[in-house]
């Protein structure tokens, strides 16, 4: 589908410099862009590439002043990357615009389907499940017996989600991200081999949650693990039994989080950070990439780094003696030689 410079501007409430009647069929980066495509400008580093760019549109803030001539039509909008988002939702909403249930899908006669629903094929609709209205399940998703999910939401092919979990409304859930799945717990009696502990409780996500592919959220023990309202995690994160994870919050891809540990709403956690459990993580507490979190950490809006973790700041100054370790362990070696030198020499 074909829209014009003009029909873009409206959409985004933007202004057009340029030809309003350029037509584009599809979207590209700035430094790749091709003639018939729409591309932004958000980052002043990719300054340089507006001037060559062969993309027939660019959207750049309303007060962005070129150093020179520019062949490319403009659209002139608020936020150049807020606006890119509303037109990726656009071009993504034929292919969420799914409805009916597949021939080949599994659904328990005893679950309750809601309006609008998609179903697709060889998935799977266990006992006494809920299913809000206009959810999407693409192929191959696995939804056990007691499951809730509300409406809007979207599970992506694979994702499974055991017996009893609750999912809210407008969540995406993406491929084969494991919901539900038994806590970590074991006993070792004296002398003997580890028994497992059932893990009778569910996880609970509430609204606006979005979930990465290959993720793995653990049941609770008893009770819930729970991801609030808004929580934004990237793919390839472990949660551990009885987690709680405040709203609005935001992890990266690679992040472990031990059992009952309840982090904060607003937080931010870095790629690769292992937090350790029973911890407590304060509302809007930052955490660096590959952090140890070992203890907890009780001052809201903390900034923290390193392994084992302290204050940022702390951590900025401790790296530049790291750095300087090997010259220091050089200085040290010769002035105890010096030191040797002059005893000998006073003898």
């Amino acid at each position: 589908m074909k829209f014009t410079a003009a029909q873009i501007a409206f959409f985004l409430n933007g202004i057009v410099e340029g030809d309003e009647k350029i037509e584009v069929s599809s979207l590209s980066k700035i430094e790749e862009g091709s003639p018939g495509t729409i591309s932004f400008l958000a980052n002043p580093k990719y300054t340089k590439y507006l001037y060559n760019t062969h993309a027939s549109i660019v959207l750049v803030k309303k007060d962005f002043l070129p150093e020179v001539p520019v062949s490319a039509t403009l659209i002139r909008v608020d936020n150049p990357y807020e606006s890119l988002a509303k037109l990726l939702k656009m071009v993504e909403q034929p292919y969420q615009h799914k409805l009916g249930v597949d021939k080949l899908a599994s659904i328990d006669e005893s679950a309750t389907i809601g309006k609008d629903v998609y179903v697709g094929s060889f998935s799977f609709v266990g006992r006494n499940a809920r299913i809000g209205k206009n959810v999407k399940i693409f192929p191959q998703v696995y939804v056990d017996d007691g499951v809730e999910i509300g409406e809007g939401t979207v599970l992506y092919a694979g994702v499974k989600i055991f017996r009893n979990c609750i999912i809210g409304a407008n969540c995406i859930i993406h491929g084969n991200t494991v919901i539900g799945s038994d806590g970590f717990g074991f006993v070792q009696p004296t002398g003997t081999n580890y028994n497992k502990i059932p893990q009778v409780g569910n996880v609970l996500i509430e609204d606006d949650v979005e979930i990465g592919s290959n993720c793995s959220i653990d049941r609770a023990t008893m009770g819930s693990t729970i991801l609030r309202r808004g929580v934004k995690m990237d793919n390839l994160i472990q949660i551990a039994h009885n987690v709680e994870i405040g709203e609005n919050s935001i992890i990266v891809s690679q992040v472990g989080i031990s059992g009952s540990t309840k982090i904060g709403k607003n937080c931010v956690i870095g790629g690769q950070v292992g937090i350790a459990g029973h911890l407590q993580i304060a509302d809007g507490v930052k955490i660096g990439a590959q952090s140890g979190i070992n203890r907890s950490f009780t001052q809201e809006g903390e900034a923290i780094q390193g392994t084992p973790a302290i204050r940022i700041r702390d951590f900025q100054r401790s790296s530049v003696i790291f750095k300087k370790l090997p010259q220091i362990q050089q200085d040290i070696i010769q002035l105890q030689k010096d030191i040797h030198n002059n005893n000998n020499s006073a003898d």
